[in-house]
């Protein structure tokens, strides 16, 4: 389930990002091949988030309902290291784009308070005594053919561990796993149909 669609040197070898959580309590790392090119793929990437070109997973569980774009939208195509990217529709909760190489390599972080899902930032204050930590990186590579290996990280630190990691097993884990296989379907499609 951590590992769905990879090669064992992908799995195993370090990525941008993986610094950002040094001890990670949780990893995956999951792939799939796209049908263009890096440069044709980047696009679909960098407009993605809540507000924005979405998720393009499961629209109803994590775009608030709204269909995530079929189409390249120019004024989404801007993205800067630093941006915040709404992961809920209200813009209550965000990714920050935390490392990014275009056509190479964007990694998003999300730190948040536990029970509250209240976004923090830990350069301006102590951690919470409940928080998760995360990463969600995103790796392209170019294959032959015109293709491209998507490569996605996911790293979490989190803590009180007595309660976070039942939830990762028993919840975020295989979550993670749904919405990231009907993403990559999603991508699969919207390039395809580009090419």
């Amino acid at each position: 389930m951590l590992t769905w669609g990879t090669e064992r040197d992908e799995a195993e070898r370090g990525f941008p990002g993986d610094d950002l959580i040094p001890e990670a309590h949780g990893s995956s790392t999951m792939a799939t091949t796209l049908p263009a090119p890096p440069e044709e793929v980047w696009p679909w990437l960098q407009q993605m988030g809540c507000n924005r070109g979405g998720w393009y997973s499961w629209d109803r569980l994590d775009n608030g309902g709204r269909p995530s774009a079929q189409r390249i939208v120019p004024e989404w195509q801007r993205l800067e290291q630093g941006q915040h990217l709404d992961s809920l529709p209200s813009g209550d909760a965000w990714f920050t784009v935390a490392a990014l190489e275009p056509e190479r390599t964007l990694v998003l972080r999300s730190q948040v308070q536990l029970p509250s899902g209240r976004p923090f930032d830990e350069r301006y204050g102590r951690l919470p005594t409940a928080y998760i930590d995360s990463i969600w990186g995103f790796h392209l590579q170019p294959e032959s053919g015109g293709r491209t290996r998507l490569i996605v990280r996911a790293r979490a630190h989190s803590r009180p561990r007595l309660l976070t990691r039942p939830m990762d097993v028993l919840f975020w884990e295989p979550a993670h796993l749904i919405m990231q296989t009907r993403q990559f379907h999603n991508l699969r499609t919207r390039v395809s149909a580009e090419a």
